[in-house]
């Protein structure tokens, strides 16, 4: 309805490197604690469970090298499993919808890894899951490539919803496919900024999160949460931690003119909440609809794995 509005959440918070029972169990009380503020839709970063892990840019191969690569895969995340059994249970328990990032894992061969978004359902089922399409740099190393079919926009009633992982929101294509689609709340999933390499506050090289994230809100005239990873050097195990980088956050969630309305928050764990009202969205569009009134479908189309996204025959 015109002038529906509703909270949306989200999650920065230290996953719990390579314990996924135990990372599943953090994740359902902040999906619980979400829910308690009111949210109707709460969000996890890229990887969330059970890591953003770093192998894939180390060089050196030898055999802690391979161990680590091991109990990576161990740790990962079966798509259904008991893991994704009690996050639907938790979504189910709280009335909320989930996007979590995962690491999946193929099931058939048991060695392959994946980038995951999945998308789990206030009623307590797996509506849908995204496999990152383009591994960057070392992750190529780390995870294997998606098929590019999940680039889906979800009808949730109370919106349209949809997500891409790190670099995947600043390729046109992607993002256009979903602003094709009608998206009118993008998740934006990053593994966050390197407190290595951050100046205080935020800046350096990772808040081109916010750039792009920005970018996404304004050209597709939606909000984007922007949704980073977090971590401190005590978070991560003492016999890895060259495998792993400390990340600072600076989560963030934005309208559809691309200006802040929630955080940045900055080196520390903490929900973000944010009124998402479908006015604003449809106010934006009435300026610039990328995929509309402010397109040329009969100049440019675009098909995703064989099926028209946008453009006439």
């Amino acid at each position: 309805m015109p002038g529906e509005s509703f909270k949306a959440a989200a999650v920065q918070a230290s996953p719990l490197f390579l314990k996924r029972t135990e990372a599943t169990e953090k994740a359902c009380r902040l999906i619980g604690e979400a829910a308690k503020g009111g949210a109707r839709i709460v969000a996890f970063s890229e990887a969330w469970l059970t890591g953003y892990g770093g192998h894939g840019w180390v060089e050196e191969n030898g055999p802690e090298w391979f161990n680590f690569a091991a109990r990576y895969n161990e740790q990962a995340v079966d798509v259904p499993s008991p893991t994704t059994d009690r996050l639907c249970e938790a979504a189910r328990e709280h009335d909320i919808d989930v996007v979590m990032g995962v690491v999946e894992r193929d099931t058939r061969t048991r060695g392959t890894l994946y980038c995951t978004i999945l998308f789990i359902g206030r009623e307590g089922e797996i509506i849908g899951k995204h496999r990152k399409m383009k591994p960057t740099g070392g992750e190529r190393l780390q995870w294997g490539e998606g098929a590019g079919d999940t680039l889906t926009v979800y009808d949730r009633g109370y919106a349209r919803i949809s997500a891409l992982n790190c670099w995947e929101n600043i390729l046109p294509l992607p993002c256009f496919a979903l602003m094709a689609q009608g998206t009118e709340l993008h998740m934006a999933l990053w593994p966050g900024e390197e407190m290595a390499s951050a100046p205080e506050g935020p800046g350096g090289f990772w808040p081109r999160q916010h750039l792009h994230s920005r970018a996404f809100a304004s050209s597709g005239a939606c909000y984007v949460m922007c949704v980073a990873g977090f971590n401190s050097q005590s978070d991560i195990p003492s016999d890895v931690r060259d495998y792993y980088s400390t990340q600072n956050g600076d989560s963030a969630i934005i309208d559809p003119r691309g200006e802040f309305v929630a955080g940045p928050l900055h080196g520390e764990e903490g929900i973000l909440f944010a009124e998402i009202d479908l006015t604003a969205v449809r106010g934006a569009k009435a300026a610039m609809d990328s995929a509309g009134h402010y397109s040329r479908p009969d100049v440019f189309r675009l098909d995703v794995k064989g099926k028209r996204i946008f453009g006439d025959d």
